[in-house]
């Protein structure tokens, strides 16, 4: 079965290369001399207010040749964009009229949220490579609303959403279109110091989608198949007169009241009131150097994740939520993927994995030295012992060196050292993970990514080996890929995250992008196929899994409303103690086929539905899987949403047993403008009978200085007597920028 499935599948991958051929690409190279724009230097004051109607906006040059990537490529597009570029001696500031002839009924954004989802929203954006290095971007985008998103971008293929930077915007919204009025700071920039009778130059791209109609125009030209974070392609930003950088220094801390009570049925078994300090502080040492500290840091702000059903073999991947850990994450990912991940700062400030409780993190520092050549960083936390798990240090050193337009080649070191806790009867135990990766594009259309890694863990005294390599073609018509990974059963990164131990997958496939003139309606169609073949490390022989992922439908619409049908043939072996929600499953060979179909209505109307049904055999029964979504959002300041999972399996395992479960989730987000905002969710699911409650309130009373007040209530209906814990939180951050 193996072998025939091994056919199958290369067949289906080769079969589809000579249709690839066989289209044109639209993508054109970057060009030899970039395109050049011009800022000009203030005369008068600048006021922040979304009008432009200063003297100084009336003279600047107007950049208004943009190009249009979605729905088609093309010269020609709808809405007009016109932006102009301004200076002083402290902010590059920009301004952009982003036309419509609906005026303010053309409109369309789903709420005020900081970091704001892409897609649902019209948007206005800036990317900026300061330093030139083609490799790297700051984008700083808004809506017609004024909630701002900032972002790093590391060779247009690692996002990092979680940067934030000090910088404002406004926006006024008119009956010809919208106004967006940019101040950025040159502290809040890293570029180099100018030299004398040297001018600058900056990389600068801008992009705007139009969501009403989705269209995306781009300036300068960008093809299709790439964003506009591919800074290869960006125009040349002259005329300015920047300051010397200079060593500025931001701190950030904070005060927190927390409240927490545990009951048992209605006897309160633990209760407790705690104060706490703390803080952030980054110290920009150089254009070059930042160094960032925090001491006795606290995440009570942060999302909680929410509650997942898992029916597959492999663990889940949960993201990182905890700021000072998402900035700059970019620069630890290198090749990975969530599949193998070397380091995961997941892993730090929780007693004993990524899903466990918080333990607290007494100090911490990181330290980043980036060019346009190489980047070196290092980062050092030291986590607080609790009752439950001993006191840890954790370290990881960095170093990543560019060559060429856009390769590089990396080294990552962990190391983390678990200290001795004698009441806990716990011993000092040394964890290291050593990594070499990389990144190739010998031509625009291909990206090539590897990875590999070796861990030594003290308590096992063996080595185990992980690894990552993938290639992919991505042109205007097609994407074609190949990626493989391994993981050896000692691999073992105490910092980082693996799906599976033991495990060699291969994951060939593509899809064609298909955009119908005869059918307008459909904004793009991407027929294609993926296949995923798993077999162990140890014993290459022993097969573990495969499957098939056809979509023949996958069909984005004129208004990016979206609609799927897949078929998934599955083989599995299952030869381990295997028991998804406590169903336990034979060990024996099982091939069964399963189908879906998921659809969502246009995301950036004030109502909208999603839904997904699967169904289909499932080891040696059925089950049938329903997720659904509905959303009401009649103005930016307000949006309600309700979500809905049910699964029910039919004769599934050793007993046949019959199992339904369902989880439901209500959101409720209020906004009075994007500065002052209350969210709150619920979720029960029936199968562990746990319901809970997050409520949190945010007022940013000044740029990235936060007022947080945080509700939390799990209750464990399927305890007896009932658990229940509450806790609430009240913090205050200031932050100073020097």
């Amino acid at each position: 079965m193996k072998t025939k499935y091994l056919y199958i599948v290369i067949f289906s991958f080769l079969m589809c290369i000579p249709y690839a051929k066989g289209q044109e690409s639209d993508n054109f190279p970057p060009p030899e001399n970039p395109q050049e724009i011009q800022a000009t230097k203030a005369t008068g004051t600048i006021t922040i207010d979304g009008r432009l109607n200063e003297m100084d906006w009336e003279n600047a040059p107007i950049v208004s040749d943009f190009f249009k990537i979605e729905p088609v490529q093309s010269k020609d597009y709808r809405y007009k964009t016109e932006v102009k570029i301004l200076f002083d001696d402290k902010n590059l500031y920009v301004g952009a009229f982003c036309k419509d002839s609906l005026g303010t009924k053309g409109i369309r954004i789903q709420d005020l949220r900081r970091d704001f989802s892409y897609g649902e929203n019209d948007i206005f954006a800036i990317q900026i490579d300061a330093q030139n290095t083609k490799q790297y971007a700051v984008s700083f985008q808004t809506t017609p609303y004024g909630n701002q998103r900032d972002l790093q971008n590391f060779n247009d293929s690692y996002t990092d959403n979680n940067w934030n930077a000090l910088w404002s915007v406004r926006t006024q919204r008119t009956e010809q279109g919208y106004y967006a009025e940019f101040a950025i700071p040159f502290k809040s920039l890293r570029y180099d110091k100018p030299k004398d009778g040297v001018p600058v130059n900056w990389g600068i791209t801008f992009f705007r989608l139009a969501r009403r109609d989705y269209e995306q125009t781009v300036f300068p030209k960008i093809p299709q198949a790439f964003s506009p974070y591919r800074m290869t392609y960006a125009a040349k930003l002259t005329g300015l007169q920047v300051p010397p950088p200079s060593a500025n220094i931001r701190i950030e801390p904070y005060a927190l009241y927390q409240f927490e009570e545990t009951k048992s049925g209605n006897t309160v078994t633990n209760s407790q009131n705690d104060y706490k300090v703390g803080g952030d502080a980054k110290w920009v040492v150089s254009p070059n150097t930042v160094v960032d500290l925090t001491i006795n840091t606290d995440f009570a702000q942060a999302d909680v994740d929410r509650a997942v059903n898992n029916l597959e073999r492999f663990n889940i991947f949960f993201p990182e939520r905890r700021q000072f850990f998402l900035e700059n994450s970019g620069i630890w990912a290198g090749a990975s993927e969530r599949n193998i991940v070397p380091f995961f700062s997941r892993q730090i400030g929780l007693q004993g994995g990524f899903n466990a409780a918080p333990a607290p993190i007494d100090i911490g520092a990181r330290f980043t030295n980036r060019d346009e050549n190489k980047t070196l960083a290092g980062l050092y936390v030291h986590q607080g012992d609790t009752d439950a798990s001993a006191a840890a240090n954790f370290g990881v050193f960095r170093y990543l060196q560019n060559y060429g337009k856009e390769n590089n080649v990396g080294v990552m070191l962990t190391h983390r050292l678990n200290e001795r806790n004698n009441a806990l009867s716990l011993n000092e135990n040394n964890n290291t993970t050593l990594t070499i990766d990389g990144l190739i594009r010998p031509k625009n259309e291909w990206t090539v990514s590897y990875l590999a890694s070796t861990s030594k863990d003290e308590t096992t005294d063996k080595w185990g080996y992980a690894g990552t390599a993938s290639v992919g073609y991505t042109t205007n018509k097609m994407y074609w890929g190949w990626q493989s990974n391994f993981v050896s059963s000692d691999y073992n990164p105490a910092m980082g995250f693996v799906y599976q131990n033991n495990v060699i997958q291969h994951n060939p496939g593509g899809y064609f992008i298909l955009r119908p003139k005869k059918m307008p309606w459909i904004r793009r169609w991407d027929p294609g196929v993926f296949a995923r073949y798993y077999h162990d490390f140890d014993n290459p022989e022993n097969f573990q899994q495969a499957s098939l992922y056809f979509f023949p439908v996958y069909i984005f619409f004129k208004d990016n409303s979206f609609v799927e049908y897949a078929v998934t043939p599955t083989w599995q072996n299952i030869n381990f103690d295997f028991a998804p929600l406590g169903l336990s499953i034979s060990q024996d060979r099982y091939f069964y086929t399963r189908q879906f179909v998921r659809y969502n209505s246009d995301r950036s109307k004030k109502f909208s539905l999603s839904g997904k049904f699967e169904w289909g055999n499932f080891y040696n029964g059925n089950r049938e899987t329903l997720t659904s979504g509905i959303r009401y959002a009649p103005m930016p300041h307000l949006a309600i949403s309700a979500d809905y999972e049910y699964n029910h399996l039919r004769n599934i395992g050793l007993e046949e047993k019959k199992l339904e479960t369902n989880l439901y989730t209500g959101g409720l987000r209020l906004a009075l403008n994007p500065r002052i905002q209350l969210s709150a969710f619920y979720q029960y699911n029936s199968f562990n009978e746990q319901g809970r409650w997050n409520a949190r309130f945010s007022w940013e009373y000044k740029p990235n200085s936060f007022i947080y007040l945080v509700y939390n209530n799990t209750e464990n209906n399927g305890f007896t007597p009932v658990e229940n814990n509450t806790q609430f939180i009240g913090k205050l951050t200031f932050l100073k920028q020097f």
